[in-house]
């Protein structure tokens, strides 16, 4: 049997300020509105607080404030519910656009330029309808020491139930 390859992806779109990201469909979980949020009792650079959706305690992520955007003005914005090494946290974007279906050959390496300066954060660029949209990697947002930080606030949360 032939192997078959991936000829397009697709791909969810956000917005933070004037720059348009997207990320993998497969690594989002949903999209919800911003819920009200706990926030935690040893300040975290990490975290912005705690969200509870349905039962389940997850921890917030601004991505304005993790690339060094100025806080957002006006307007709720989205989260994102994302798997990040098997667990669930929700990003704080600006807003959710569209799904974009997108051919791999479209997608091409971050510029060398963007070393140093959020380019370790992207997967590729594209271009779609006109528009430049850059390709967020969700497993390079977080060094391995926050993954354990995120582990670690789920995982005490989960157990304080037990």
């Amino acid at each position: 049997m032939a192997e078959k390859t991936v000829q397009e992806l697709q791909l969810a779109s956000f917005r933070l300020g004037d720059i348009h990201f997207a990320v993998d469909i497969m690594r989002i979980r949903e999209i919800v509105l911003p819920l009200p949020l706990c926030g935690m009792p040893r300040v975290s650079r990490l975290l912005e607080g705690l969200i509870n959706l349905r039962g389940a305690v997850i921890p917030v992520v601004n991505l304005r404030s993790r690339f060094g955007m100025g806080p957002r003005g006006g307007g709720a914005g989205k989260m994102m519910i994302v798997s990040v090494a098997g667990r669930p946290v929700a990003l704080s974007v600006d807003d959710v656009e569209e799904v974009l279906t997108v051919p791999v050959r479209d997608i091409v390496p971050p510029p060398e330029m963007a070393d140093g300066v959020g380019g370790e954060f992207l997967v590729g660029v594209c271009l779609h309808t006109g528009m430049l949209y850059l390709i967020l990697a969700i497993d390079t947002l977080f060094t391995p020491a926050e993954r354990r930080e995120l582990g670690r606030v789920t995982g005490e949360l989960s157990h304080a139930d037990a």
